[in-house]
This record gives C-alpha cells, structure tokens and sequence, in this order.
C-alpha cells in the first residue's frame, strides 16, 4: 500500500486510498509529500484534515519523528489558540487539524491558504459521520490554487460530494487484499447467564486476564456504568469517550501506550485514527449498530500477522448483526469470578514539558541517577507541551518518587506524583 501511495501521489492526479486501519496510511501519505514540498516557500504547503485531535497529534507526532527540515503544527479543540496563532506567525510547511479549529483561524483571518497546493483529507468518511461537511466545504473553499487532493479512507466510499473537486483520480483501494491477514481474527459469542451483563463481563475479563483489551460501548453512560464497577473491583483500566477533557483523552491513551493500563473501555469514537499498541482482544458489550462500526472496532485487533479475538456479549434478547459473515465459536465463562492481573506498570506525572525546554534525556537522567531506577524498570516516556508521563515498574514507582521529590530539572522545582 505504502509503495502504491509512494509512486501515485508525486504524479498530477488526486489519490484515493482505501486501506484498513493499522495498514500504515499515515506513513503512506507523509512520505510522498515530501516530494511536493519546497523549502525556501514560509506558507502553508501542505493542508492535513482530520476527524479527531487523537488523529491531528498522531499525525504531527509521526511527521517529527521522520526528522525533515519542514515545520509541522497542529489545530484541534481544547488546543490553546493562542499558541496556533502565534504558531502562524512563521506558517508551518505542513498544517494538520480538525475541521471546526482550522474553519475558526480562517473566520478571523489568522490563517491563509493561497499557497496550499495539496489537502490531505484523511479518515474522510469519519469527518462527514461526524458533521464537519460545512466546515469542509468553507475550508475547501479557501484553497484556491489546489493542484493536489487525497482522501484517505478505511472503508470504501459509496460517493464523493462534489464540494471535495476530485480531478482524475486515482483510486487505491487495498481492503480486499487485507482479507486473508484477516484470518487470524477469531471471533466468539458469550451468551450472558441471568440478566446481569455486567457481572458476564467481569467474568469474561477475568477469563481474558491481563491481555490487551478494548470493550466497547454505544453509549457514554455504559462506559461509565463499566468503569464504576471496575473502580469498585480496583481493576487497572481507561475509559475513553467524547465527554472527557482533551488531556483526560491524551493521559488515558498513553497509559495504554505504556503499559500502565491493559484495558480500555470506549465508544466507537477509540474504534479508528487512535495511536494505540497492538490490542489482544476486543468485546462489543453492546453490539455495533452497522457493519462499518463492527470493521473499525475489530479492526483494532489482529493487525496485520497478529493473533487477535473478537467477542460479542449477547443477553437474552441480543441476536448477531446480519452483517456477521462467520459462525462464531461459543465461548463459556467461569462460575467463579477470578481478577485480571494488575498491571507491572505504573505512570509517573512531571509537571513540565516541551515548552518548559524540558526533554525525554532530562527526565531518563533524572529517574536512573536520582529516582535510583535500572534502564529496565523505566518504560516508555512521553512528553507533551507542559507535562510529561513516565512509565515505571509498579513496585518501584513510590520508592522513586519519594527521592525525586525535592529533586529540580533544568534548575527548576516541577511537580510530580502518580498519575491517577
């Protein structure tokens, strides 16, 4: 897929890539576009649109890490506008964003886009489902000498409005390739006992264990009817929706990132366009409402070569989607409730972060000579504006924190504690 995007996007045609969730689309899009780009140009070039800040940050984060000499910047709700405008002072070569945040700049003249030449519209499908046509179309609109358009989508696209201006396009479509790596998804059916789905969902996790997994809801109020019993029952978990602040969003997700947390539970909105690890398995505790829904959420396991499993929790009343192509294996749970396993690792907050000239170096120095910790009791580190997150061993977290606490980084006194 990468190699196809690679040799179709250079060339003066729009691209439509249809490829699954997993497949490495990002990468897929950002390497070509290189190629566009020109180096003594200070506007925006490059024009990324997104349904999701996840999605914006993932992006922004994955073209830093390729190192170029191009400037990326990043707009989504619950981002500071101030620091997007004062980001605009030296326009970004590339700018990604969520449609309501970009369509805000161009209102109040913050941002210009005469010189963008390729948009990027990537998870197209999703920012329609979510209502951002209008915003789209006034954006669109604005970029009056685009040479370039590329959709990216995980599932085929019934029909393009017109507002998007697709000129011979070209149309990669890489879902039915993907369907033999799909094979190694096995998906089984838990017939819940009496009328206490929950109490069947304990059971289940308890029989998964310690696994990744994601359970997924249609509804908030059941995410959080689900995280209450887990408090109660002092199971490591997440709980993932669109009520949530953006930081409480960004600090579950890296938890799940580093190990702190083995166990999501979410809306669709977690089902696509996440940076999350590998997931082992996936429960639909209440069933997904289209064919589309049930893809991307079992599209978050058995990536590519892995192994993964996709349970579907049924009460009394509850039938299989139609859309359902295989018999589903029947899966038996324990009379007896049995734990998952805590998880081995736990998150260290730092109150300081980019903007405080504070580094990933800093903070490792910090925890191995001061914190007294070995290369392998310290996990994966994660520094955003002005905080950071640090996974440590479990059993060593408190010990640490109780020698840093008086310790200063770059001269300065930062907060820091257990993320809860």
């Amino acid at each position: 897929m990468q190699k196809a995007t690679m040799e179709a996007i250079p060339k003066p045609n729009d691209v439509v890539l249809i490829s699954p969730t997993g497949s490495g689309k990002t990468l897929g899009f950002l390497i070509p576009i290189l190629e566009l780009l020109e180096t003594e140009k200070e506007s925006v070039q490059v024009l990324i649109l997104v349904p999701s800040r996840e999605l914006a940050i993932q992006i922004e984060q994955v073209f830093k890490q390729m190192n170029t000499n191009f400037k990326i910047n990043c707009c989504y709700g619950g981002h500071s506008v101030r620091i997007e405008e004062n980001n605009f002072q030296h326009p970004p070569a590339v700018l990604v964003g969520t449609p309501g945040r970009i369509a805000h700049h161009l209102r109040r003249k913050n941002l210009n886009l005469d010189d963008t030449k390729t948009l990027i519209l990537d998870e197209f499908d999703k920012s329609l489902e979510f209502g951002f046509k209008d915003e789209m179309e006034y954006i669109i609109a604005q970029c009056r000498h685009l040479k370039k358009r590329i959709l990216t989508s995980a599932t085929h696209l019934k029909e393009i409005p017109p507002f998007v201006g697709l000129k011979q396009s070209v149309e990669l479509n890489f879902t039915t390739e993907h369907k033999d790596l799909k094979s190694s998804l096995s998906v089984k059916t838990v017939r819940v006992e009496g009328d206490d789905k929950l109490e069947a969902l304990m059971l289940l996790l308890g029989k998964i264990n310690s696994k990744s997994t994601i359970v997924f809801c249609n509804h908030r109020d059941a995410v959080n009817r689900i995280s209450e019993q887990l408090e109660l029952y002092k199971v490591d978990h997440g709980f993932y929706h669109g009520g949530l602040e953006q930081i409480d969003r960004e600090k579950t997700l890296i938890k799940l990132r580093n190990g702190s947390i083995n166990l999501l539970i979410t809306t669709d909105l977690a089902a696509r366009g996440l940076d999350i690890p590998e997931i082992e398995a996936v429960i639909h505790y209440q069933l997904p409402m289209t064919e589309d829904v049930m893809i991307h959420r079992n599209g978050r396991t058995a990536r590519m070569h892995a192994n993964g499993t996709a349970y579907f929790l049924l009460d009394i009343d509850d039938y299989l989607p139609k859309f359902l192509n295989v018999i589903p294996e029947e899966e038996s749970l324990p009379k007896k409730l049995q734990l998952p396993a805590p998880c081995e690792w736990k998150t260290l907050y730092i109150g300081a972060g980019k903007k405080d000239k504070i580094n990933k170096m800093d903070i490792v120095g910090m925890l191995l000579q001061k914190g007294q910790l070995q290369k392998e009791e310290l996990g994966k580190i994660e520094v955003l504006d002005h905080s950071a997150y640090a996974a440590v061993k479990a059993n060593k977290i408190i010990k640490t924190l109780q020698l840093i606490k008086e310790e200063k980084i770059k001269n300065r006194k930062i907060k820091m504690e257990v993320s809860s």
